[in-house]
């Protein structure tokens, strides 16, 4: 049994982080920060041509559950193609760590801005605007109400 406000995976995610570090030859990469609490995330996948996520890495300064929560984003989105990563919400972060405390449930929302982020700048870098990234989580979210 977890002790305290966090779960048992929020626990193994924090002290056992999946993914750490950075990727050299990363091509899409997104930094987000939280002022207020002073999370800084940075994520790096590398995406093949075919659109699917290789490998993702990620270093992030902040409090458990924001490392937490980018452990195990990048185990949700590892081998997925691009448009099933931009379907991940920070709820879905929130749900696989089996719940944070309302007090943290920015830390999964960081998650889900870097990995936008991130798939901004890999359409940035094969010449295609940046945007499709907004205009795909708006699509989404219509699709799911």
């Amino acid at each position: 049994m977890a002790k305290g406000p966090y779960s048992e995976k929020v626990m193994d995610h924090f002290m056992n982080p999946r993914n750490m570090g950075e990727i050299e030859d990363a091509n899409a990469v997104g930094e987000v920060g939280n002022p207020a609490c002073g999370d800084v995330m940075k994520l790096y996948m590398k995406i093949n041509d075919d659109g699917i996520v290789e490998d993702v890495k990620f270093k992030t300064f902040g409090c458990g559950a924001a490392i937490a929560s980018s452990s195990m984003a990048t185990e949700l989105i590892k081998g997925k193609k691009v448009e099933d990563v931009l379907r991940l919400t920070n709820e879905a972060i929130v749900e696989a760590l089996d719940g944070l405390p309302p007090a943290k449930i920015h830390c999964s929302v960081m998650a889900e801005e870097a990995i936008e982020a991130a798939l901004k700048d890999y359409y940035q870098r094969i010449g295609k605007d940046p945007k499709i990234v907004d205009e795909m989580k708006e699509k989404i979210k219509t699709e799911i109400a």
